[in-house]
C-alpha cells in the first residue's frame, strides 16, 4: 500500500496492504497513526468564552496526505481543516470551536475526518464540554493582538454572574508569570454579580506569540474554576532578513558573501555575530542606525556535506535584544 519514512519495518508494510481485506475499523488505523490524541475534554467554561483546540497530526508516509473534509455530529462545535495536503513529515491539525454563544450545559460530539488520498478513510475525534450559564465573558478572550516589546500593554474584561447573591473571585491562577491581573468588583444586586478583569501584560515579555489561559478561581464549591483564553503577539524589536540564508552549492574551499538586513524601528548597534562555524566570517560596522547590512562570508572546509547553523545577530536594544536566522549550505564532494 504505502509506507512510513524510513523507519517503518517491513511487517507494518505488509499489514497496511491488508487493510483492503480488513475490517472497516482496522482499515482506518494507519491514518489514526497520524494524530497524536483522538478526544478532548473542554471542562466547563464561561458563557461566550472563545474556546478552542487544535487535533495535530503528522504525515508519517512518503505519500502525500490530502484531508477531503471534515463533519461534525453537533452544532456546538465546529471543526475547520489547517492544512488540507501535507508531505511527508509535515504538521497539521484540526480545528475544533466550541460554540458557546449558542449552546448551554454538557454537550458532546463526534468529528469525522474524511481523508482522500493516497487511500480513503475516516478517524474519529471525540469533543466533550460544559457551557455554563451563569457565567458570561465580554470579550469571549483576553486578546493582545501586536504589542512592541517593552511596552506596557492593557485589557479589560467584563465578567457576569447570574445566582447566588455571595459569588466572588477569590483567586486567579495562570501559568504565564507576565501577565498581572486584577480583578475589581463592578456591581452586586438581586443575585447579579460583576467584575472587570484588568490584565496587564509586563514590558519584559519575551518577543514572540503567545497562547496562555487564566483560571478564574470562585467560592462556587460546585464548580471552583472557569477558564479564559489570553493570547497575543508581542513583535521583536528587530528583523531579521531573509529569514534563511541559503548560500548554494560551492566546490571546498569555494567562498561566498551574502548580507543579512538587520532593521528596527529606531538607531540601534550591531554588538554581535555569533555562530558555532569557524567557516562563518562576519564583519557588522558599529554604527548607530535603524538598519543594518551585515556580510554573511562562507567558505566551505575540505568535508563534503550539507551546512546547517544558527547565526545571531545581538544589539544594543533592550536587554540584549537578539535576531536569529538559519544559513544553510552544500559542499560538493571532489570524488564524484
Amino acid at each position: 500500500m504505502f509506507e512510513r519514512e524510513r523507519v517503518v519495518p517491513r511487517i507494518l508494510l505488509f499489514a497496511l496492504v491488508l487493510c483492503g481485506v480488513c475490517s472497516p475499523v482496522s482499515a482506518q488505523e494507519w491514518a489514526r497513526k497520524m494524530f497524536n490524541g483522538t478526544n478532548h475534554d473542554f471542562g466547563t467554561v464561561a458563557r461566550a468564552s472563545q474556546t478552542d483546540f487544535v487535533f495535530e497530526l503528522q504525515n508519517i508516509y512518503k505519500e502525500k496526505i490530502h484531508i477531503a473534509g471534515v463533519r461534525t455530529s453537533c452544532g456546538c462545535v465546529t471543526p475547520t481543516i489547517t492544512k488540507p495536503t501535507l508531505d511527508t513529515w509535515e504538521k497539521g491539525g484540526i480545528r475544533a470551536k466550541f460554540n458557546t454563544h449558542s449552546f448551554l450545559g454538557l454537550r458532546t460530539a463526534t468529528i469525522t475526518v474524511t481523508i482522500d488520498k493516497p487511500y480513503y478513510a475516516e478517524v474519529q475525534l471525540s469533543i466533550r464540554g460544559i457551557i455554563r450559564g451563569d457565567v458570561v465573558f465580554d470579550p469571549g478572550i483576553v486578546n493582545f493582538d501586536s504589542v512592541d516589546f517593552g511596552e506596557q500593554a492593557k485589557r479589560n474584561v467584563d465578567v457576569s454572574y447570574a445566582g447566588r447573591s455571595d459569588w466572588k473571585i477569590v483567586d486567579i491562577l495562570s501559568a504565564n508569570t507576565n501577565l498581572v491581573v486584577t480583578p475589581v468588583e463592578t456591581r452586586r444586586n438581586n443575585g447579579r454579580v460583576a467584575y472587570e478583569l484588568q490584565v496587564q501584560l509586563k514590558p519584559e515579555t519575551p518577543a514572540g506569540y503567545f497562547n496562555d489561559e487564566m483560571i478564574l478561581i470562585t467560592n462556587d464549591r460546585r464548580s471552583e474554576q472557569i477558564p479564559i483564553r489570553v493570547e497575543g503577539l508581542v513583535e521583536s524589536p528587530i528583523t531579521v532578513s531573509p529569514a534563511a540564508l541559503s548560500l548554494g552549492t560551492l566546490e571546498p574551499g569555494q567562498t561566498v558573501t551574502k548580507n543579512i538586513v538587520v532593521r528596527s524601528k529606531k538607531p540601534f548597534r550591531i554588538t554581535n555575530v555569533n555562530c558555532e562555524d569557524d567557516c562563518f566570517e562576519f564583519v557588522p560596522t558599529d554604527e548607530f542606525k535603524p538598519l543594518h547590512l551585515v556580510p554573511v562570508k562562507f567558505t566551505a572546509a575540505n568535508t563534503p556535506g550539507k551546512i546547517s547553523e544558527e547565526i545571531e545577530i545581538e544589539t544594543d536594544l533592550g536587554n540584549g535584544t537578539a535576531g536569529k536566522i538559519l544559513a544553510t549550505a552544500t559542499v560538493r564532494d571532489e570524488s564524484e
